[in-house]
């Protein structure tokens, strides 16, 4: 968590050329090696999806001129004390959230003193714990200029940190927390040089951060000396100019700026105010704070990417989904907003997140899982008896549609742009009859059954026929119908209902 009105100056993230200063790498003969220069990189194909956890972080926050102590601890605690409080710490997040992993920030001053024998405690529970553990370096908090205080400091930091958990697997090593005082080339440049003087480090483990505020990782992605590596995105709604304010908006940013690298991705920050009493998994309703958490929640479930919310822990932290209660190795933790967490685990791919509640006044789009298209009213007609299509997301108001319950398990389900009714043509209780939109009369043939099949994901059957709504043809086509047809349980017949 950074201050916000620094981080305003970040907006201009920046953008430059890919100049290789290091030997390209290439394939060697061996499928888990790449060769840079004349050192063997060690490779393996560790899923970002893999990541799922949290952000324990330093009163104060993480940047920091001296050592490093996480809230609950002390800098007098010993090796044995910070182990049985990081036990009690860490016991609690995995119970409250179930969370796999745990990003800690490391610092020269952390590395080199001897408080160095007392930290390792927490990453050592951790692991005996099972749990993946994240180490990333922050900067001073005199410098804060988004790059290495010192160079010859830096890599004597990680030689002390790779020699003592290179080997283990469940170690990720993260070279620069927001890199955001370098450009590409010469961000890269030391990226490149990370992985050259630590060959062997798996790729799979070593997460470099997007440009700037690790806002953008399209142009580290399309560097080839890092095909093997994770990379790092960040993002609040501090960073964006306040008009974001729909889910769909949110995601489509995050698309932007993961690009083609989503199996690469991992969302080690992001975070809003959990302490006031917001419901996130409530109706948007315009509302900035609830449509960056469910759209960014959204777009990382889908993309199955991961994701370490920030904060999991920090004493007087409004973003932090646990808060610390007790002293000394009796500490407990406890969760601040449990629809929060929730969205935070619907990231994860764990549970429904609020998808399984239709709230009046709310928008939802109808997304085919089989073609990822949205549920369309076509050419955004009002007319009566206009076809509903599957079309790309637009944030159109006619892929829009309330839902509205009408009594016995059943639903109404209008078009936000013409208000008409999701209807089936003439009543029809054929096989293969369209789908239109028509005013509500209150028809058995207007009124749909929503039945999960899985978290969000829903068939929709017609009252009337007790046909499924389906995309003809089983088509990935722009503007395929949408009939219905008996339910088979195929893609094409079911609909992840999300709001927009």
């Amino acid at each position: 968590m950074k201050n916000a009105g620094i981080l305003l100056l970040a907006m201009c993230c920046l953008v430059a050329g890919c100049k290789k200063d290091i030997v390209a790498v290439k394939q060697s003969s061996t499928p888990d090696e790449i060769k840079t220069g004349d050192k063997i990189v060690t490779t393996d194909s560790t899923p970002a999806s893999a990541l799922k956890g949290v952000n324990w972080a330093a009163d104060g926050d993480n940047f920091s001129d001296g050592i490093l102590v996480l809230s609950g601890l002390t800098s007098a605690d010993s090796y044995a004390t910070v182990s049985a409080k990081a036990d009690a710490v860490l016991s609690g997040i995995q119970t409250n959230t179930g969370a796999n992993t745990v990003r800690l920030p490391v610092n020269y001053s952390t590395v080199s003193q001897t408080w160095w024998n007392s930290y390792t405690g927490v990453i050592d529970k951790a692991l005996s714990k099972g749990m993946n553990v994240i180490l990333g370096y922050w900067e001073a908090k005199s410098s804060e200029d988004g790059k290495i205080d010192n160079t010859t400091e830096f890599w004597s930091m990680w030689q002390t940190i790779v020699t003592k958990y290179g080997s283990n697997a469940h170690v990720y090593f993260e070279i620069f927390n927001e890199p955001h005082g370098y450009s590409l080339t010469d961000w890269t440049t030391i990226c490149a040089q990370w992985l050259s003087s630590y060959p062997s480090v798996p790729q799979g483990r070593i997460l470099i951060s997007g440009t700037s505020y690790s806002q953008d990782i399209t142009g580290v992605g399309a560097d080839s000396r890092f095909s093997g590596c994770l990379l790092s995105i960040h993002d609040y709604t501090f960073f964006s100019n306040g008009t974001l304010t729909t889910a769909l908006q949110w995601e489509n940013r995050l698309k932007g700026n993961i690009g083609a690298y989503s199996s690469r991705a991992v969302l080690t920050e992001f975070g809003i105010p959990m302490t006031g009493g917001k419901n996130y998994t409530g109706a948007i309703g315009g509302d900035q704070e609830i449509a960056y958490l469910q759209g960014l929640t959204n777009q990382a479930r889908a993309y199955g990417m991961g994701a370490v919310y920030w904060p999991g822990v920090r004493t007087g932290d409004s973003y932090a989904i646990q808060q610390l209660n007790g002293t000394g190795t009796s500490l407990t933790v406890s969760t601040t907003n449990a629809s929060g967490l929730s969205r935070i685990k619907y990231a994860w791919g764990v549970g429904a997140g609020g998808t399984d509640t239709f709230y009046t006044g709310a928008y939802y789009r109808f997304l085919n899982v089989n073609s990822g298209q949205a549920l369309d009213v076509n050419g955004a007609s009002t007319t009566n008896g206009a076809g509903i299509i599957q079309w790309p997301q637009n944030g159109g108001n006619n892929q829009q549609w309330v839902i509205a319950n009408n009594g016995g398990g059943y639903y109404k389900i209008t078009n936000r742009n013409s208000t008409q009714a999701l209807d089936v043509n003439m009543s029809s209780t054929a096989n293969g009859a369209g789908i239109i939109q028509w005013p509500w009369n209150g028809g058995n043939n207007q009124q749909w059954q929503l039945t999960a099949t899985s978290d969000g994901i829903y068939k929709v059957i017609n009252r009337n026929s007790s046909l499924a709504l389906d995309v003809n043809g089983a088509s990935t086509t722009n503007g395929a119908g949408i009939i219905q047809w008996p339910y088979s349980g195929a893609t094409n017949q079911q609909w992840q209902i999300v709001q927009q």
